[in-house]
């Protein structure tokens, strides 16, 4: 853990692997330390997984036009292994991607 010059401790860094929408990359591969950020100044922006089979905490993401949605690390005990998503842009599907979570 890292440490101000007060001594006071500062939270870890987490490493993210970001995607912004309309670009490459559709499959974005983590590990369980590692989280997703998509990104769209398009519009609003959400991300569903099956809820039945998602790495993480929520299979449900949305943030508003210019943020950053992230998705968290996976939830402990999740398989290796690929997560398929679709993707909205303002309510309307525009396509899918896939996150490909690896062992350590």
């Amino acid at each position: 853990m890292l440490a101000l010059a007060t001594g006071e401790p500062t939270a870890r860094l987490m490493a993210e692997k970001l995607v912004i929408v309309g670009l490459l990359p559709e499959v974005v591969v983590i590990g369980p330390s590692e989280q997703v950020c998509w990104v769209s100044d398009a519009g609003q922006l959400k991300i569903e997984f099956d809820p039945n089979r998602c790495p993480f905490s929520s299979n449900m993401f949305q943030a508003p036009a210019g943020m950053r949605l992230l998705s968290g690390t996976p939830r402990p005990g999740s398989n290796p292994g690929s997560y398929k998503y679709r993707l909205w842009l303002n309510e309307q599907i525009i396509g899918g991607g896939e996150v490909l979570l690896r062992d350590k």
